[in-house]
């Protein structure tokens, strides 16, 4: 039975489906749809979506920006001001809380979380289910 319910820890870390909190043995904050939505309704989370302009116009999360991930070390060390006339948007701030990260299927997702932890925004988060699960549920 304990080897049954390890067996099972190891596959759900394997497969990165655990929610909230940080993925094991990735170092990446994550948040999960649920979260996901009730963050959205209180309008406590900032989105970005990082896959390709190309991708975003095909559709989106509603509110994301879209700041490719080829981009973003570029875009989240521009000046405020510079930031705000190329993407018609407020700079995060580096201490923002709940600046979530997505794309199509989790990988760019998640390197622009770590990324984004790596310049000093402590609040970064990853959405893992990325746009596949939002359309799947909320699409």
């Amino acid at each position: 039975m304990l080897r049954v319910a390890f067996l099972r820890l190891c596959h759900t870390v394997a497969a990165g489906t655990m929610t909230g909190g940080t993925r094991e043995g990735f170092g990446v904050p994550t948040v999960s749809l649920s979260e996901l939505r009730s963050l959205l309704a209180s309008g406590r989370a900032r989105l970005f979506d990082v896959r390709s302009r190309e991708e975003a116009e095909a559709g989106t999360i509603p509110g994301a920006l879209n700041i490719p991930v080829s981009e973003l070390e570029s875009a989240l060390t521009m000046d405020p001001a510079a930031f705000q006339a190329l993407y018609s948007a407020e700079k995060p701030k580096l201490e923002d809380k709940n600046l979530v990260f997505f794309c199509q299927l989790g990988k760019r997702g998640s390197q622009a979380t770590q990324l984004a932890q790596g310049l000093g925004y402590t609040g970064a988060r990853h959405y893992a289910g990325a746009y596949k699960e939002w359309l799947e549920k909320e699409g």
